[in-house]
């Protein structure tokens, strides 16, 4: 009987470190996201928003990453036509996910900004932006996070699309507002 609770007590000797370190992992999951780009021409501006947004974060040995994915087909601008020409520019068939991932320190969590250097797959390329501010509101259980990401169309390598021969501008910045718990 003795030796059976030694062997109970040093199992859970063992297990213990593993219990210990399982739960100091902090886990991050997407509740509500909007997305949006804007793009300007001379003639008119346009906005196109997404809600579809998925992402999960965890942090671990004072390091936290995430991922966030977003389908480009979700975008909507108001006009099924811009929409569809949208998708086949930026060869969304192809590569029908946006793909953002960022890794930073965990202490930063906590900070009312938080600057994050960003890798993002678009339309079949890959853009960096580094030291990206994004503002951080605690609300309850649950923490909000906005900011926009500087994109450009020459960052994806998208031919720009053009109204009575006038290409939309370079830049296409997407605003975050995103709702993680």
């Amino acid at each position: 009987m003795k030796l059976m609770y030694k062997k109970i007590l040093l199992a859970l000797l063992f297990a213990f470190p593993i219990f210990v370190f399982a739960q100091s992992d902090t886990q991050w999951a997407l509740d509500q996201s909007t997305l949006s780009y804007h793009m300007s021409h001379p003639m008119h501006e346009v906005d196109g928003v997404s809600h579809a947004a998925k992402g999960k974060g965890i942090c671990h040995a004072g390091q936290c990453n995430f991922l966030i994915a977003v389908p480009v087909k979700s975008f909507d601008s108001g006009d099924s036509n811009r929409d569809l020409h949208m998708i086949q520019t930026t060869r969304g068939a192809q590569f029908p996910m946006v793909i953002v991932r960022t890794q930073f320190p965990e202490a930063a969590t906590t900070s009312p900004t938080i600057y994050a250097d960003l890798e993002v797959q678009f339309a079949g390329q890959t853009a960096h932006y580094q030291h990206v501010p994004f503002q951080r509101v605690a609300q309850g259980n649950q923490v909000r996070i906005t900011g926009t990401i500087p994109a450009t169309c020459s960052d994806f390598k998208i031919d720009r699309p053009s109204f009575l021969t006038v290409p939309i501008k370079n830049e296409i910045p997407v605003k975050v507002d995103m709702t993680w718990q």
